[in-house]
């Protein structure tokens, strides 16, 4: 079995598709609502990115499925970025709304 770039790039997406999929799946076992969004996003990015990725890596010309695959798959991982980054954690230190408190 010879390693060429097309044969890592189709191992990194399987792994990325494997993992996404399983934290999608996991996040329906989940119980604490924020983590099971972040959880649901994580996923989505790592799927659709795995998917970007097999296009990058495949040989052959792109379908009509995969096309629009290919256009829709920066909307739903920005669109998930987005709703990480604003479900994360608020930073500790001083913050200007309290005066100069901690969080």
């Amino acid at each position: 079995m010879s390693l060429d770039a097309a044969s890592i790039v189709f191992w990194i997406s399987i792994a990325g598709l494997v993992g996404g999929a399983g934290l999608w799946a996991w996040s329906f076992i989940e119980k604490h609502p924020i983590r099971r969004l972040r959880q649901l996003d994580c996923g989505t990015v790592l799927v659709f990115s795995s998917i970007l990725l097999r296009f990058v890596g495949q040989g052959k010309p792109l379908g009509v499925i995969e096309w629009a695959l290919a256009l829709l798959s920066p909307l739903f991982v920005a669109g998930a970025l987005w709703r990480l980054s604003r479900t994360a954690c608020p930073a500790k230190g001083p913050m200007k709304h309290n005066k100069g408190g901690t969080a």
